[in-house]
């Protein structure tokens, strides 16, 4: 059975400059990630548009009609008759100068293809979720995880010179592929690597404040990008640079262990203890520490699947993401400049990254969790109690909404890592952001959100504020891991609360 990986590791210390080195090259990984999603808001938008004119006709003919979506018609005895927009349309340029609805005249008969098409982004997240786990454990963390690098930057590219609605589409699927492969890895690579307090601080310092970073820069090169085809390619250029990184961040040495391949983990933490400056013992890693834990993996994942901290993983991790990305993601839809509106949602996500860091090592994990998600609730019920004509104080009430369950979000990385053993984590990690892409995916099926008049309604708000507050509670039965050790064998995870299970031991 393998030792304590963090007690044979402990003298590289906490925040050498290896561990530094693998914070900021990950961080930065994170920055990419974050806006790929975010960024339909801004591809996917529908300007002011109106019908136009017939060729043949003058302002006594064909013009303008009752809605966007049709056009008097002056036949020979003068009478007016409305007919469908049969010469296309004419889209304002005001706020951009294209997006796909306007390439494409995704309005009117076509205006479902514009969640449609952000419903396929998803569906890449949904298949990256499932295979990333399964080729991390088996080829390693590394490969796969510069492999979706590649993929994320290469088709980002090609995306942006597509020639029909229907080649976005397929493209932003493989998007979606890669972006949440890259963001679950750059996640995981990291709490292999680093220690207990490094891993902390990673995670919600430098991984989710890479994450709102990239959130927050997304409106500036937008507002100063005007076309989708331009800011697409644009967005390629932050996962084209991580690449070279491949020559400095490691191979997961938990991993590496983990497969028998002492000499390689050996020679990554060696390597380590010569840029933090401090001594290596003779020998790190012996053969028959490491021996067994391997053994019965495929009977560990037939465990893992039935186990109740997964479905209960699932179920929690579903809510909260169909809630985060339902408000996120419409932030064009509320009142006001989309820029400055998908601004300060990424602002509102930093602080809540900040506030959770400064509580983590304070409040139970599960009680943590619970209160982000009851306050996020709480402020989203309030909502219908809002007069329909106070639109400000409805928008505020949204984002302050918006505090807790970014917080939750961002928290339940941290969180769910450390829940879950080495030996299946991505993969474990995998059927969560799996079933939560799923959820992401039906919300946005027929719209953005339950109701396409979001601002006019209350009823998204009550679901989510309701999802919320339940998700809350059901969350207490999780067990606290503030101050444990990461698990790497399945003996070492820890049971919900009020269960008792059978640990597997070798």
């Amino acid at each position: 059975m393998l030792k304590d990986f963090d007690c044979l590791t402990s003298f590289l210390g906490d925040y050498g400059l290896f561990q530094m080195l693998v914070i900021v090259l990950l961080s930065l990984s994170a920055v990419p990630t974050s806006y790929m999603p975010i960024m339909m808001i801004f591809l996917s938008d529908t300007q002011e548009y109106h019908c136009k004119a017939s060729v043949n006709s003058t302002r006594n003919g064909s013009w303008t009609g009752p809605d966007s979506c049709s056009r008097y018609k002056v036949t020979g005895n003068r009478t007016e008759t409305a007919e469908p927009c049969l010469d296309g349309w004419i889209f304002s340029t005001e706020t951009y100068t294209a997006t796909i609805v306007s390439e494409w005249s995704l309005v009117c008969d076509n205006a479902w293809k514009v969640p449609f098409s952000t419903s396929l982004f998803f569906v890449g997240v949904l298949i990256g979720s499932f295979f990333c786990g399964h080729l991390s454990d088996r080829f390693g963390r590394k490969p796969v995880f510069f492999l979706t690098f590649v993929l994320q930057a290469v088709t980002a590219l090609i995306q942006a010179a597509s020639i029909s609605w229907l080649m976005f589409c397929v493209l932003n699927c493989l998007r979606g592929l890669g972006q949440i492969s890259s963001y679950m890895l750059s996640l995981t690579i990291g709490s292999e690597i680093l220690s207990k307090s490094a891993r902390v601080n990673y995670t919600l310092l430098g991984h989710n404040l890479g994450y709102g970073i990239g959130y927050a820069l997304l409106p500036l090169f937008a507002y100063f990008i005007r076309g989708w085809r331009m800011l697409l390619v644009a967005s390629a250029i932050p996962s084209l640079l991580i690449i070279p990184t491949w020559w400095v961040i490691p191979e997961s040495p938990r991993w590496l262990l983990h497969k028998g391949r002492l000499e390689e983990a050996e020679l990554i933490i060696r390597n380590a203890a010569k840029m933090n400056k401090v001594p290596a013992p003779e020998v790190i890693f012996r053969a028959g520490e490491c021996m067994g834990l391997t053994v019965l993996i495929s009977f560990l994942i037939l465990m893992l699947l039935i186990m109740n901290i997964t479905i209960l993983g699932v179920f929690i991790w579903v809510s909260i993401a169909i809630i985060y990305f339902g408000l996120s993601l419409n932030t064009s839809n509320l009142n006001g400049n989309p820029y400055l509106n998908c601004f300060i949602s990424a602002a509102i996500d930093i602080m809540a990254y900040i506030a959770i860091r400064l509580l983590v090592n304070h409040v139970p994990r599960p009680a943590l969790l619970f209160c982000t998600l009851t306050f996020s609730g709480v402020m989203l019920l309030v909502i219908q109690l809002i007069p329909q004509d106070m639109q400000v104080l409805l928008q505020v009430f949204v984002l302050v909404g918006k505090i807790g369950v970014a917080g939750a979000y961002c928290f339940i990385c941290v969180f769910f890592t450390e829940l879950f053993p080495t030996v299946v984590r991505t993969m474990a990690l995998g059927v969560i952001f799996t079933a939560s892409s799923i959820g992401i995916i039906t919300l946005f099926k027929t719209g953005r959100v339950p109701d396409s008049d979001y601002h006019q309604s209350t009823l998204p708000f009550i679901i989510f504020g309701t999802i919320s507050i339940v998700v809350g509670a059901v969350s207490m039965l999780l067990p606290d891991t503030r101050n444990s050790k990461l698990p790497d064998v399945i003996s070492q995870t820890r049971p919900i609360r009020g269960y008792v299970t059978v640990l597997i031991s070798k």
